[in-house]
């Protein structure tokens, strides 16, 4: 799962990035209402965590801009403990939960995989498709026989974004987007290396591929 972080405090924002990886997120980063509105438009996240307080502007402002252009990422915005009114604005402007500062980080977390099913139409932490289940509370799948296997952050993010959408063809460069982050260049033959460790746990039958096109989730095994 992909993820917008926009935070000016550096420190705080390098905590977050740590702790969010660990959970199967792959992050950007930004400090700026620029780069975010940029971001937004341009690139294909999960979600995205807005801090208000931003150096060259508002980050409502980001929120606003990014609503007006149908950019319809969950948004989880960061406020001032005890400011209310802020909460309020960014509620009315299109963000979908928000925390106060300080905060736990698997709070954080908890919040994020919430408004995140939300959007894909779910309620439970548990992803259902074709007899396999996949726990994004401890990345592990459980396969139709019953046993359970833990997998790799990596392992996690792909097989996540294949079963969120069973029968969808994915691209090499959409399962990219959703794999890395901007500032990391892995090898172009990165995605076929992990589908084929993936095959070996799910079985050849259950992904898919499409030449020319892709890969997808086969649910109807």
């Amino acid at each position: 799962m992909r993820l917008l972080l926009v935070e000016d405090d550096r420190l705080l924002a390098d905590g977050l990035t740590s702790q969010l990886e660990k959970a199967g997120f792959s992050i950007d980063w930004t400090h700026t209402v620029k780069d975010a509105v940029r971001f937004g438009k341009q690139e294909d996240y999960r979600a995205a965590v807005l801090d208000l307080g931003l150096p060259d502007g508002s980050g409502l402002e980001v929120l606003k801009q990014w609503r007006a252009n149908r950019v319809e990422v969950p948004v989880l915005i960061l406020t001032a403990r005890g400011d209310w009114q802020d909460k309020v604005n960014g509620l009315k402007a299109g963000a979908d939960d928000y925390l106060a500062k300080p905060f736990q980080t698997e709070e954080l977390i908890a919040r994020l995989n919430a408004i995140i099913r939300r959007s894909e139409g779910r309620v439970q932490a548990l992803m259902k498709a074709g007899g396999f289940e996949l726990d994004e509370n401890r990345q592990s799948l459980r396969l139709p026989d019953g046993s359970e296997h833990s997998l790799t952050g990596t392992e996690f993010r792909l097989l996540r974004c294949l079963m969120s959408r069973p029968g969808q063809v994915f691209s090499k460069e959409q399962l990219m987007e959703q794999l890395y982050s901007l500032n990391e260049t892995p090898s172009e033959n990165v995605i076929e290396a992990y589908i084929r460790r993936l095959r070996k746990l799910v079985g050849p039958e259950s992904i898919l591929t499409r030449r020319g096109q892709g890969y997808l989730f086969n649910e109807a095994v």
